[in-house]
C-alpha cells in the first residue's frame, strides 16, 4: 500500500497568483474611491453574460477592500459566486478573504474535511479570482463608476 504525502502549500504560486490580481484590480478600479462600484457589462459580439460588480467597500493608505460578484440572468436560478479581496498595497498582492460568505481560508487543509475544502482550496479560491477578472478584462464593455446606495 503506498503511503500518502501530505499536501504541502506552494507559497511562491500563491504569491504570484496574488500579485497578478493586485495588478488586474489595480487596471479595473483605477482612481475608485470608498462607496463607489465599478460595473463591466460582460458580453461577446452575440451574447450577453451578466455585469460583474467591483464595490470599494474601504481605501486606505496601506489596504483596499473590495467586494467582487456577478449578476445576471440565472440570478432567480442559482447563487452568483460573491467575494471580498483585500488589497495590501505595500507588497502589491491582493488576497481573496471571503467567499460565498465563508471567511478565513487556511493554507491547506487535510483531505477529506468536515467543510469538503480542497488540500489547496485558497490558491484555487485565488485562481479563479483571476480568471474571473482576466474574463472582465477581456469581455468587459463600458467600465461605469456609481456611487453604492
Amino acid at each position: 500500500m503506498s503511503q500518502r504525502t501530505a499536501y504541502v502549500t506552494d507559497l511562491r504560486t500563491l504569491q504570484a497568483e496574488c500579485t497578478a490580481n493586485f495588478v488586474r484590480l489595480d487596471r479595473l478600479l483605477g482612481d475608485t474611491v470608498a462607496g463607489e462600484r465599478v460595473e463591466l457589462p460582460l458580453a461577446s459580439n452575440t451574447t450577453r453574460f451578466g455585469t460583474l460588480h467591483l464595490e470599494v467597500v474601504e481605501r486606505a493608505p496601506y489596504t483596499t477592500i473590495v467586494r467582487v460578484f456577478q449578476s445576471g440572468v440565472l440570478d432567480d436560478m442559482i447563487d452568483a459566486p460573491r467575494m471580498v479581496v483585500h488589497l495590501y498595497h505595500d507588497v502589491q498582492m491582493a488576497e481573496v478573504t471571503d467567499f460565498q460568505r465563508k471567511r478565513h481560508f487556511e493554507g491547506r487543509y487535510r483531505y477529506p474535511n468536515a467543510h469538503m475544502h480542497q488540500p489547496d482550496e485558497k490558491l484555487q479560491l485565488n485562481r479563479f479570482l483571476g480568471e474571473w477578472l482576466e474574463h472582465g478584462l477581456a469581455h468587459g464593455q463600458d467600465t461605469r463608476i456609481f456611487e453604492t446606495p
